[in-house]
């Protein structure tokens, strides 16, 4: 990767994003926890949840991942509470899209992950980018089982 490359995939937008991730840490009253790694490059998220009826009423989560997983996850963070499972599954699939058949990015309040757009020119960082998500939608699937 030329260093120009990186300096692309790793931009300021992307870093910034790194710094604001909220409800970083544990919830001490929920409804599913999931934990997600990608085996690629070891990062991690685990994810709670507290649900009221069909909706994420709280979230938490604790991130250890690259700068692309970390922006990912604060994008998800920023507007989790209130969704259902189907709008946080559309967003993942629509982030899927646009990283590996070249869809566009995520409509609002998820638009920021415009961001990781770079990213889709390399593979092996998307299971990273998607981890926040699957771990929340398992958290998720750990509430209403």
């Amino acid at each position: 990767m030329a260093d120009s490359d990186l300096i692309q995939l790793y931009s300021r937008r992307i870093l910034a994003l790194t710094t604001t991730i909220p409800h970083l840490g544990t919830l001490s009253d929920f409804d599913g926890k999931a934990m997600r790694r990608s085996p690629q490059c070891g990062s991690s998220v685990t994810a709670y949840v507290a649900m009221e009826g069909e909706r994420v009423a709280d979230f938490a989560q604790e991130v250890r991942a690259c700068a692309l997983g970390q922006a990912s996850a604060s994008v998800l963070g920023q507007a989790v509470i209130g969704r259902s499972r189907e709008e946080i599954a559309a967003t993942r699939d629509a982030l899927r899209a646009m990283l590996t058949s070249a869809g566009g990015p995520p409509a609002a309040p998820f638009a920021d992950l415009e961001a990781l757009l770079p990213a889709r020119d390399y593979p092996n960082r998307h299971a990273s980018i998607l981890l926040a998500w699957d771990a929340t939608l398992d958290a998720i699937e750990q509430a209403n089982a």
